[in-house]
């Protein structure tokens, strides 16, 4: 099975790094490269996690920041992936050390 990947954006981040504290700041940068943005978009791009980003996009933000797209871009395991694996090996107690085996089991009513 291929794990499902997912990833975190730290553009806000990285900014603040830079001495960019707000949105307003980018937007210039942006148009100089060709990248027109609303204010709207442009906090969305900042403060949310893209669903889409073109590259475009992309290449002018590592250009304003000087900084490579692993600084941008973190990629981490799905949340539900990992929660897959773990109900596969056990409950999530099993694994670090918890309670185990000495959860209440479910009670079953038998009619008689």
């Amino acid at each position: 099975m291929t794990a499902k990947l997912d990833y975190r954006w730290h553009l806000r981040e990285v900014m603040a790094t830079r001495g960019m504290f707000s949105t307003t700041d980018l937007r210039p940068l942006l148009a100089e490269r060709g990248i027109d943005l609303s204010p709207s978009q442009t906090y969305r791009l900042v403060v949310e996690r893209p669903e889409r980003l073109s590259l475009k996009t992309l290449m002018a933000l590592l250009d304003i920041l000087g900084c490579t797209m692993d600084e941008l871009i973190e990629p981490v395991a799905a949340a539900g992936a990992q929660r897959r694996r773990k109900a596969a090996g056990g409950s999530p107690a099993d694994t670090h050390g918890g309670l185990g085996d000495l959860r209440p089991k479910r009670a079953r009513i038998v009619p008689e």
